[in-house]
């Protein structure tokens, strides 16, 4: 059966050797066009354009090496046989150099090889043309894609700015108390986040986050987490319209746990949340699933503070208990995201939490030391995000 693209020109001044050819590759499904000289044959290559083109390298007036360029120029994909009566090999290479693709040498007692000449020149030229349709939609597909992570950095760069832009300003001092924070994201986005900011008159609030999985659908959580303080803030102070508020961390909690299920994102958060009474000189704080627990360094001393409760955004019983302590004359806390626990030395889970105290004591309660005790570089790329904030009194 004859496929499409199998149409021959054979191009010969030797009427027998040409007849004989095309009638012998006709009988093989092949349709022929013929031509005895080089001017008839380009002028039915360029009016027929055939699949593959039969040349006579020694046309009468020697033309054959000059018919073979200019096939090829106009067509370089175009399978060119030549066919040398001679065998002279030096006319062989320059033919191949002339972009021929295989040659023969006359007399052609044998058809058979010519037949396995002309599928052979046939099957490279499919696959040549093959193998640039495929570079082709390959080049496409790779613009595609540039075009698609451009629109992804650019998305991911307004989103960067966005979390920047949300994030409190660092170090930051209300009253006696100091707080201070570094986020240094796995990631362009990151899934942890740090807020703190004055409630009343004599109240400071403040939170870390840590939000399940990594990139954009994290990043986006937190801005979520952000709405809902602000908001229930907002509510609370229109319920008490002057003075002090009830601002509880579990009550925060417990409305962060409601939304997120309600939200349906899929997402949990570990949390922990606090509040400073500035009278009372306590702190009420609540923990959501979060490892590690704030450390608390006082009077030369580092230790954990207690506490428990199930992660934000998956248990809809979930309940949130307030602790309170009563805050030293000078203390500092730390918070830390469970991406700190990749950076502490030691081999289990054990080990490593109870590591973290002993650097924040040798630290002397201070961020900047914490942060060299961990090891960690702001300008690597960290295999977690990491957040750390630091709040104290009278604290460096």
């Amino acid at each position: 059966m004859q496929l499409p693209g199998t149409t021959l020109l054979v191009i010969d001044d030797d009427d027998h050797v040409r007849q004989r050819i095309s009638a012998h590759m006709e009988r093989g499904g092949y349709d022929v066009l013929q031509a005895r000289d080089a001017s008839e044959g380009l002028a039915i290559f360029n009016a027929q354009r055939p699949g593959l083109v039969l040349c006579d390298l020694h046309l009468g007036d020697n033309s054959g090496f000059a018919l073979v360029r200019e096939i090829t120029e106009r067509d370089q994909d175009m399978p060119v046989i030549v066919i040398s009566a001679d065998g002279v090999m030096a006319d062989v290479v320059e033919a191949l150099r002339l972009g021929a693709s295989d040659y023969l040498i006359k007399p052609l007692d044998d058809l058979v090889v010519l037949e396995h000449a002309v599928a052979r020149s046939l099957e490279r030229s499919r696959l040549s043309l093959e193998n640039q349709r495929i570079r082709e939609r390959l080049e496409r597909a790779n613009r595609e894609l540039e075009n698609h992570l451009k629109e992804l950095r650019d998305d991911q760069a307004a989103g960067h700015q966005v979390q920047l832009n949300m994030l409190p300003a660092s170090p930051w001092a209300s009253g006696e108390y100091r707080f201070e924070h570094r986020l240094i994201p796995s990631l362009y986005l990151s899934g942890d986040f740090v807020d703190y900011f004055r409630v009343s008159d004599s109240q400071l609030a403040f939170y870390l986050a840590d939000v399940s999985g990594h990139g954009s659908s994290s990043a986006f959580v937190t801005v979520l987490l952000k709405f809902m303080t602000t908001r229930l803030m907002y509510e609370q102070r229109k319920a008490e319209s002057s003075g002090r508020i009830e601002f509880k961390p579990s009550d925060v909690l417990s409305h962060i746990n409601r939304s997120l299920i309600a939200c349906n994102l899929g997402k949990h958060v570990t949390m922990l949340g606090g509040v400073i009474d500035e009278q009372q000189q306590t702190l009420t704080y609540s923990i959501g699933g979060h490892l590690p627990l704030p450390v608390i360094f006082a009077d030369g001393e580092a230790s954990y503070l207690q506490g428990r409760g199930r992660p934000v955004g998956l248990f809809e019983d979930a309940e949130y208990q307030d602790e309170v302590i009563d805050l030293p004359a000078q203390f500092s806390l730390a918070l830390c995201s469970d991406g700190v626990l990749d950076c502490l030395e030691g081999t289990t889970l054990k080990e490593k939490e109870a590591r973290l105290p002993q650097l924040f004591a040798e630290s002397g309660g201070a961020l900047r030391g914490l942060m060299a005790g961990l090891g960690i570089d702001p300008n690597k790329t960290m295999p977690d995000d990491i957040s750390v904030l630091v709040l104290g009194r009278n604290a460096e």
